[in-house]
């Protein structure tokens, strides 16, 4: 898996070498309060950016919630845009105390996959989904099902990250992305899987199961 060894996120070192760095100098030219506000900032960068390990189900015909965070949307609806038929919607918001890495829900090909520019409201808002910076891909299991994830940027966070490419074969769980700094993934599923979350509920990515195929 995709730096799954890694006890952070790459994308976290080129702000925590310099914050270490900035701090070691401060701690040498005797300047305490100063060095302890840049271990501060520097141990918030190694927890905001930390990829703790997880323990993926080895269960079958199984979906995993592909973010930490809090379920804010569950319910069917017509996706007209990328799927363009009726699915099973779950909107996960991950607030900037959350791990930001994202993974697999589960093992397929990626067909597609899109970005698109836009605003940065609040990821919470159910509007964000269509008016908020995103990119989208969506996701062939081995029995031809089609599962449409969509990373948003939210009011914080201005950076998405994935890593996977159309022709690219994830493993559930696997990490293929993040976002910085709090914000929100859209899962679109087969309206066949039957949901065992409830909105409220707080899941984990790679290990929180959120339905079953049926």
């Amino acid at each position: 898996m995709k730096q799954d060894h890694w006890p952070m996120a790459k994308e976290g070192i080129p702000f925590l070498i310099p914050s270490a760095l900035i701090t070691i100098f401060l701690g040498a030219m005797g300047w305490e309060l100063l060095m302890a506000l840049g271990i501060l900032f520097t141990l918030f960068i190694a927890f905001f950016f930390r990829n703790p390990k997880r323990r993926i189900p080895n269960l079958q015909n199984i979906i995993l919630s592909p973010a930490d965070g809090k379920i804010i949307h569950l319910g069917e609806c017509e996706e007209d845009r990328f799927l363009k038929q009726k699915a099973l919607k779950v909107s996960i918001f991950m607030s900037p105390f959350n791990v930001h890495i994202n993974r697999s829900p589960a093992s397929g090909k990626v067909l597609e996959r899109s970005y698109h520019p836009g605003r940065f409201l609040m990821a919470n808002a159910e509007k964000s989904s269509l008016l908020n910076e995103q990119n989208a891909f969506i996701l062939e299991t081995e029995d031809r099902l089609k599962i449409l994830l969509i990373q948003i940027a939210g009011f914080v966070a201005r950076r998405i990250v994935c890593y996977a490419k159309p022709g690219d074969t994830l493993r559930r769980g696997e990490i293929f992305g993040l976002i910085r700094f709090g914000s929100r993934i859209d899962l679109y599923l087969p309206v066949e899987v039957k949901p065992i979350i409830r909105i409220g509920q707080r899941v984990k990515g790679g290990e929180s199961i959120i339905g079953y195929r049926t």
